[in-house]
């Protein structure tokens, strides 16, 4: 396995750990300073720093807002991860839960870019992982 391979693995099980533990300071910890987030192929970016995305997840937490990562896979250079979504207006309709999936850009051992997705093939797409992926193992998490 490629060093990079290893250090997308690294972190996306410190993403895991940081996102299922509702941990902002871990979480906040693996966020490059210029960090961009935003919706699937758009170039535009709702974040564009650090402090805007802790923000944002701050406020969806006060919300209610509360997600469980469900996979992580590793493409190139970014992570494929999937999530368990409840407290949302989109998770009511779906009887109080919704799958969402994220993209996470890595370089230099930071997520520099966030991408949402509410389909799991165009996440998959846009990370790179049709064919030759590594999943990273995860534990079943309770309902």
């Amino acid at each position: 396995m490629s060093s990079e391979s290893l250090e997308l693995e690294r972190i996306g099980e410190l993403v895991r750990a940081a996102v299922n533990a509702a941990d902002l300071a871990a979480f906040t910890g693996l966020l490059a300073p210029d960090v961009r987030w935003g919706q699937g192929e758009s170039s535009d970016a709702d974040c564009r720093s650090r402090s805007e995305v802790v923000d944002w997840w701050s406020r969806g937490r006060e919300a209610g807002v509360r997600a469980t990562i469900t996979e992580v896979m590793a493409g190139a250079g970014t992570l494929l991860v999937g999530l368990r979504v409840t407290g949302t207006p989109d998770a009511e309709r779906d009887g109080g839960e919704t799958q969402r999936w994220q993209v996470l850009s890595v370089k230099s051992g930071q997520i520099v870019d966030i991408r949402g997705f509410d389909d799991r093939r165009a996440a998959a797409l846009r990370a790179g992982t049709t064919g030759g992926s590594t999943k990273v193992r995860l534990p079943r998490t309770p309902r």
